[in-house]
Parts: C-alpha cells; sequence; structure tokens
C-alpha cells in the first residue's frame, strides 16, 4: 500500500518524531547517530507509528539555521538504513524547508515531505514535490523559528491561519502539487501565544472542513506546560494523549508525537468512539 493509498483509509495515523539534531527542543541529542535513531525508530514502529519524521535542522523557538549540507550528513545515513530497516507499512518523512535536503531524501528513500514553512523559505521544494509525486505537508508559522516566539499576534486566530494554509494550497496547486498529495498543519506552537495554540486547538474541525488531510503537532509543547506549570518537555505526555483524544473526536488524520504508544493507545480508543457517532 502507498502512503495515498493509506491516507484514503478513514483511521487516523500516528507519526513519529525523530530528530537527528543536537538542540531539539525536548529530545536534542539522543539520536544523533544513526544506530541509536534507527533504534528509535524501529522501536516507534513497533509502538504503532506508521509514519517516521526525520529532521535534521530543529525549529524551537530561538534555533539557528542550519545549512544544507549538515542537514544531509545528519538525514541520509538514518533515511538510508530506515529504508532498509522499516517494515514496509511504516513511511518515511523528511522535515525540512530546503529543496536539496528533500530531494537528496526522496531519493534515499523518503516517501513524503514535512515543510515548516510551507514552501515559503525555498519555493521551487513545491515544483520538486509536484515532479517527484510526494505528499507535501504545508504548516502554518508566524516568523521565522528563530524569533518566533518574541511576539506573536493575531487579530482573528484561526481564521488568519486557515487563509495562510488554503493560500499555501494554492501556491502547491499553480507549482503542480496535485490535491491528493497536500496536508496541512496549523502549526501548534510556531509564532502562538497560549490562547492561540489554545483556540486552534477548540477549532481544530474548521480545518478537517478544508477535506485536506491534517496534521497535528502538539507533542510536550510549552503552551501545555503553561497550563500546568511544569517546565520539562518530558513531562508532557499525558497532556500529549489530551491532544490526540481531542484531535481524533474532530476528524484530525495525522498526529506528530514523540511518545508513539501513549498516544497510539488515545487515537485507537478515541477512534473506536468516533465509530459510534
Amino acid at each position: 500500500m502507498t502512503f495515498i493509498q493509506r491516507l484514503s483509509v478513514p483511521k487516523p495515523m500516528i507519526m513519529g518524531i525523530l530528530n537527528v539534531t543536537p538542540d531539539s527542543f525536548s529530545d536534542g541529542g539522543r539520536y544523533t547517530t544513526k544506530e541509536s535513531a534507527v533504534h528509535q525508530a524501529l522501536a516507534m514502529a513497533a509502538a504503532g507509528a506508521e509514519i517516521i519524521d526525520v529532521g535534521g535542522e530543529s525549529t524551537r523557538p530561538g534555533s539557528n539555521r542550519v545549512s544544507a549540507e549538515e542537514q544531509l550528513g545528519r538525514v541520509l545515513p538514518v533515511i538510508s538504513a530506515l529504508r532498509r530497516s522499516l517494515p514496509d507499512n511504516c513511511f518515511i518523512s523528511i522535515d525540512t524547508t530546503l529543496c536539496a535536503v528533500a530531494e537528496a531524501a526522496i531519493e534515499a528513500g523518503a516517501d513524503m515531505v514535512n515543510d515548516v514553512s510551507a514552501g515559503r523559505d525555498e519555493p521551487e521544494l513545491l515544483s520538486l514535490v509536484a515532479q517527484k509525486q510526494v505528499p507535501l505537508i504545508l504548516m502554518h508559522m508566524q516568523g521565522q523559528p528563530k524569533t518566533m516566539q518574541e511576539n506573536p499576534g493575531y487579530r482573528d486566530t484561526v481564521g488568519e491561519v486557515l487563509d495562510f494554509l488554503l493560500e499555501r494550497i494554492e501556491c502547491a496547486r499553480q507549482a503542480g502539487v496535485a490535491e491528493e498529495m497536500l496536508i496541512i498543519d496549523p502549526g501548534i506552537g510556531f509564532g502562538k501565544r497560549k490562547i492561540d495554540n489554545l483556540l486552534l486547538m477548540a477549532h481544530l474541525d474548521r480545518f478537517v472542513a478544508t477535506g485536506f488531510p491534517v496534521l497535528l503537532g502538539a507533542s510536550r509543547k510549552r503552551f501545555m506546560g503553561a497550563i500546568l506549570e511544569v517546565e520539562h518537555p518530558g513531562e508532557l505526555v499525558a497532556a500529549t494523549v489530551a491532544t490526540t483524544t481531542l484531535g481524533v473526536m474532530a476528524g484530525v488524520k495525522l498526529f506528530r508525537v514523540h511518545d508513539v504508544r501513549e498516544n497510539h493507545q488515545a487515537m485507537e480508543v478515541a477512534w473506536a468512539i468516533r465509530q459510534c457517532r
């Protein structure tokens, strides 16, 4: 089954986060060797992840950009090894905004591209995914990772994020990307205040109503820590499970998470409940 065929199946999917970076906000430095990264990916697949999202550049607030060469050095050995090791029903995503990284990752075995800039950093990435005929995740972000949390602001959070994503969908279409290849992500935590994240979570159904598959990436995000007065991201597993449950009931299709087993269980139970509506 191809990823597009799997995407047409109504049941949601879990995407496991594999940061092969030294500085990601929650697990930076844990999977910087090929061996540790592959071991973690296989563990996530065994726990229920159907997608492994491999990233070689941190996009945490305040992070600096990483060159294409450095990203490639981090991700290509891992993707090549995963292509040989993962079960056939587990797909690989490359988390990058750079065309050169996306192209090399696809050649190494990546099945899709996750672009947090939604094709704004390098517009030619849209043409690349059209040419390669792979799925593309378009995410909303106000500003850039280094400065996005300094002073974010919205007049109509949900409406502005939705309008942005619809505009990026149109740009992707004009570049030749087929509609069935597009996935949208409201960008929880990317240039958002606590209230903005809560509003987006409360109105996920509006994104689902576009007809495009929706990805939710709330895993261990700081807005939940602010609610709970918890500072360490690793202590927000149960909070993340709550967002997964809410997302399933709203019709979200993909959940990008650090803690696969817990969120896969939540997804399965929420999905069973949703089927009884």
